[in-house]
């Protein structure tokens, strides 16, 4: 391992209060989860899963935890865009790629990190149908609304074409 540093942030002690601003910026972290998928012999879920401890369920409305001399939440340094660019062979499973915002007690290895809580920021890559179904129960990538409908808005089919000079441009 290169270098080692350990972070703690505000409220690591005490529990799972997330950084504040004005603490030392923690770095951008990415990870994949695993899908369980409905089988013959087993249920499904809707929740996504650690890779190598597919026990350990990542729930949407609290952070994920881990000792950080035992386990930890481990994450990579690098975007994960797919299996071939994972370095854990995790054969025909589903995975979904992410990032993920990590403090608390946290290690830094050569490749990444482990940390003492995460929490899911983004889901990039993957399958779209199951990206599409986790964004939406991990709220996260969400599409902001269109603007408020009270706001007058100019419709190109609200100019008449032959009266105006911006008909005659699209005539052009």
């Amino acid at each position: 391992m290169a270098s080692w540093a350990e972070w703690q942030s505000p409220g690591a002690a005490s529990g799972v209060q997330e950084p504040v601003r004005g603490s030392r910026p923690l770095p951008d972290a990415y990870r994949a989860w695993r899908v369980i998928k409905p089988g013959w012999w087993w249920t499904g879920d809707d929740r996504l899963h650690s890779i190598l401890m597919k026990d350990y369920v990542w729930h949407p409305d609290e952070p994920a935890s881990g000792d950080v001399r035992t386990c930890g939440i481990y994450s990579c340094r690098d975007v994960i865009r797919s299996k071939e660019e994972y370095w854990y062979s995790v054969g025909s499973a589903s995975l979904l790629f992410g990032k993920v915002k990590i403090w608390g007690e946290v290690v830094e290895h050569e490749a990444g990190y482990r940390s003492q809580f995460g929490r899911i920021v983004s889901l990039d890559y993957g399958d779209p149908e199951l990206l599409e179904k986790f964004r939406k129960i991990y709220r996260v990538n969400q599409v902001p609304a269109e603007p408020s409908a009270s706001k007058p808005s100019l419709k190109l089919s609200m100019i008449p074409e032959e009266s105006s000079w911006f008909g005659s441009m699209l005539q052009r």
